[in-house]
């Protein structure tokens, strides 16, 4: 088996592990940081997946990754929403808010999307090396290497639209930093251009989250004292990403032809 293959091989074990292992913290409720590691295993194996579809398996297992994605995504929102209010002082709020999180957590644990996903894992390394053998990855690295620099593409151009849209910006960015990540080999992110990633990451990630609150305190009164905060918090946060968006467009554009 090519040694690309050995790598995707090792790590789709390593997220197995990590997602079993998210499993039992879910269920037995023993930390607050359980349901965002299971979503970055999550992230983690999508990304890694995304440049290999055509292979067998890849489609189940994405398919099966995203609906685990679907499910906790309102979980996640509604965790950090709560630890936002409680460590802004509306700690009946946030409680509030936080009321049945074992129940739910042990949900996700028991959940069939959690189950399909660590079952198509289970497989997923026979698959791969049934295909190395049937030749289905022949010149599997230069398909990948292709499919990345599209990724980078695809995040240059809307980086370069003047009406550029955040939401989608922010979906992009995260691919080209977790499909780096996940194929290091090829190189495509120096280390400055991957803390760019990371901190365009955050920026809109906070100016997502206070979004989302805004939109959630329309239906809400008990957020209403938090709205001219919030409001006052997203122009910050995107200011600080159109900051750091125009550096890394930069960056991006400094980088070789075809990386």
């Amino acid at each position: 088996m090519s040694a690309m293959l050995d790598s995707v091989v090792a790590q789709i074990l390593a997220l197995q592990v990590r997602l079993l292992a998210c499993r039992e913290r879910l269920a037995a409720d023993t930390d607050s940081e359980a349901l965002h590691d299971l979503r970055i295993a999550v992230r983690r194996l999508r990304s890694l997946l995304r440049p290999l579809r055509g292979l067998p398996g890849v489609e189940q297992l994405e398919a099966a990754a995203s609906a685990l994605g679907a499910l906790t995504t309102p979980l996640r929102d509604q965790e950090v929403l709560a630890a936002q209010l409680i460590a802004s002082g509306y700690t009946e709020a946030g409680q509030r808010r936080m009321q049945g999180r074992g129940s739910a957590y042990a949900s996700v644990a028991r959940s069939q999307q959690l189950a399909r996903v660590l079952a198509i894992a289970d497989a997923f390394p026979l698959f791969l090396r049934a295909a190395g053998r049937e030749g289905l990855a022949k010149a599997l690295g230069k398909r990948v290497d292709k499919r990345l620099v599209k990724q980078w593409h695809k995040l240059q151009h809307a980086l370069q639209d003047p009406n550029h849209d955040r939401h989608r910006l922010r979906l992009l960015i995260k691919r080209a930093r977790y499909g780096d990540e996940a194929y290091p080999q090829f190189q495509h992110a120096s280390q400055k251009l991957q803390r760019l990633l990371k901190k365009a990451q955050a920026d809109l990630g906070d100016w997502h989250d206070r979004l989302q609150w805004l939109l959630q305190a329309r239906d809400h009164a008990d957020l209403a004292p938090c709205q001219a905060v919030w409001q006052q918090q997203l122009q910050e946060a995107e200011q600080r990403a159109d900051v750091t968006l125009a550096a890394l467009a930069k960056a991006i554009a400094r980088r070789q032809p075809g990386k």
